[in-house]
């Protein structure tokens, strides 16, 4: 394109030359012709000077343009520079993660890090800390600038969507140096709205799923035709995040988005769209005032005996918890099971604290904060549910500190959970014991907390490595 914007310069040259050479042939005839019939009265000296006029004019032409190919050219080897040195950096992570997937986790040293992962609860330790250091080393997260608050920039923090709202405040203000404003530099890209909060703004205003479907393509459209990110990959490379139920229907806005990007997504239902091999699962956590309830805050000795088999208490809503409600709502004692507690009662985690398995049926979606709340209790959870992809589930084992029951064995669960030997039972609840830190938010962050898991999450899709 440059070269092309010379070439009127080069034709303006050519004329020139021409004239110059009529102008300087020795025939009367052409002389008296340019003499008397145009009136021009040029010396031959005043010709010369034309001439060198124009060639001096033509030559600064040529290397203003030349100069300008060239910028244009280091430009754009600068930017495919920082383009390979993105992708070298990725190839050499991988490279690294893979030499320590081949070897058993039990025979190597972890670089005796007190707080790098052991224990059967991993798949594979050595693999997930190496993949971990490589993600603090390297890995940079572009945040969009584009869209105002309270719809972009700014999650709830408090109540059940507080995953949501504290992951955009910590990237907002560049926690933990994952944060680049450079965004050549970049692994991946983060689009920071908050389906809760259009939700909010949005849906209550209109009662109109469509209005979330057209901002996210809206906010797509303008990132794509200000950026040239989303274009390069189609998105591949963009990553959403929201605890919202309604995330996955909110992502249908952009097809790129619902095939090709990152949804980290705390509705992560393998039967309705959510893929696992390019989506993360969201923890879902509920902090009424954006704080971990004191109750949690100070676990009772391992020791300390529970006298409760097992216990839920929440609403009747979705199929899976009105099945659970017809079989042990209030018949036994041992499996306590019934609705919400009256406002103003403070048993609800003590009575976690005093149960050897909390119960975690899924709801109106496959989610629930009770997940996390168990394993803040360490009560060994019990997921009823199907088709719920589990939170970080690339790197830990849920079977060594979960136990999973199927919808339509609800009706022998009791008999389900005395089956289970105690020293069974003592292994799973070390298991929560150890898991546990995974899945706490902190202030300020702390290494393996809930964050850099969700990041971590983020970074293996990134790298198209698995680690098991």
């Amino acid at each position: 394109m440059e070269r092309l914007r010379a070439i009127p310069v080069l034709i303006a040259s050519l004329i020139f030359s021409l004239l110059i050479l009529f102008f300087f042939c020795d025939s009367p005839a052409i002389s008296g012709f340019y003499s008397t019939k145009l009136g021009l009265q040029f010396s031959k000296l005043d010709l010369v000077r034309t001439n060198e006029f124009f060639m001096r004019s033509y030559s600064a032409a040529v290397l203003e343009n030349s100069t300008r190919i060239n910028n244009s050219a280091t430009a754009v080897q600068r930017k495919y520079g920082q383009m390979r040195d993105v992708e070298v950096g990725l190839a050499r992570a991988r490279a690294a993660i893979r030499r320590l997937k081949k070897l058993n986790g039990s025979k190597i040293s972890l670089l005796d890090n007190e707080d790098a992962p052991r224990g059967q609860v991993y798949r594979n330790p050595s693999a997930f800390y190496q993949s971990y250091v490589e993600m603090e080393k390297s890995f940079k997260v572009y945040v969009y600038e584009e869209g105002e608050a309270p719809i972009v920039h700014f999650g709830p923090c408090k109540n059940i969507y507080t995953s949501e709202g504290r992951f955009i405040s910590e990237m907002e203000i560049m926690s933990g140096g994952f944060r680049t404003r450079d965004p050549e530099r970049a692994h991946v890209y983060f689009m920071p709205f908050s389906v809760t909060m259009m939700v909010e703004m949005l849906w209550r205003q209109s009662r109109d799923m469509g209005v979330l479907r057209r901002f996210v393509w809206d906010y797509v459209r303008s990132i794509s035709t200000k950026y040239p990110y989303w274009n390069r990959t189609q998105g591949s490379d963009h990553f959403m995040l929201t605890c919202h139920d309604w995330g996955p229907i909110s992502s249908m806005g952009e097809p790129f988005l619902y095939n090709n990007s990152i949804r980290v997504l705390c509705n992560a239902n393998s039967s309705e769209g959510f893929n696992p091999n390019k989506d993360a699962t969201l923890p879902e956590i509920f902090l009424y005032d954006g704080t971990m309830p004191s109750d949690l805050v100070n676990i009772p000795d391992p020791e300390t005996p529970r006298p409760h088999l097992g216990f839920f208490a929440g609403g009747s809503h979705g199929w899976i918890r009105p099945v659970l409600f017809d079989h042990w709502k209030n018949r036994d004692p041992d499996l306590i099971v019934s609705d919400y507690l009256p406002k103003g009662q403070s048993y609800y985690y003590p009575m976690m604290l005093k149960s050897k398995f909390c119960l975690c049926p899924s709801g109106y979606e496959v989610a629930s904060p009770r997940l996390t709340e168990a394993i803040y209790a360490e009560c060994v959870p019990v997921i009823i549910s199907n088709h719920y992809v589990l939170p970080f589930s690339d790197v830990l084992r849920w079977e060594e500190f979960s136990v999973r029951v199927d919808p339509v064995d609800i009706p022998k669960l009791k008999d389900i959970l005395i089956a289970i030997p105690e020293e069974e039972y003592v292994r799973l609840k070390k298991g929560v014991r150890t898991v546990r830190r995974h899945f706490v938010l902190n202030q300020p962050l702390k290494r393996f907390d809930v964050f850099h898991m969700i990041l971590h999450s983020v970074w293996l899709r990134r790298l198209n490595v698995r680690l098991p």
